[in-house]
């Protein structure tokens, strides 16, 4: 009895569909953390530092519109990621570029936060950037 090999590019796909998911489930994330952390800007809650001398300062209620706008539209790119929309992947990497520029800018309000949201934007992008066009041609079908 001899096994039967699966095709060299079943691998692949596969590998390529955890990342695509993986990035898409991620940006999710972020979207619905950046839209939370809006909303408490927004409400100009306590939890966030005031600072007088830092170079990119800004009004809290002007960063919160900023992150609450990136998490929504990062919600809808993941959507788009996971339902294989050909825009998905660029705007997914743009969009956790942007929210990367946003965190920094914003990173005397919220540090540790801010940190950890540039640590998790980056795998973002970083799973969104290792999967080839030709590796992703089959995911999810």
């Amino acid at each position: 009895m001899t096994a039967t090999r699966a095709p060299a590019g079943t691998a692949k796909q596969q590998w390529a569909t955890g990342l695509t998911a993986f990035g898409a489930v991620m940006l999710m994330l972020a979207g619905v953390l950046n839209f939370f952390r809006g909303v408490m800007a927004i409400a100009q809650d306590d939890v966030f530092l005031t600072t007088r001398s830092y170079v990119f300062r800004f009004d809290l209620t002007g960063w919160g519109w900023v992150h609450l706008a990136l998490g929504v539209v990062a919600f809808a790119v993941s959507i788009g990621l996971l339902k294989i929309a050909p825009w998905a992947r660029v705007s997914g990497v743009a969009i956790a570029a942007l929210i990367i520029i946003a965190n920094f800018l914003s990173l005397p309000y919220y540090p540790v936060w801010s940190i950890v949201m540039i640590a998790f934007s980056g795998f973002i992008i970083w799973a969104l950037c290792v999967v080839r066009e030709d590796d992703a041609s089959g995911l999810f079908g």
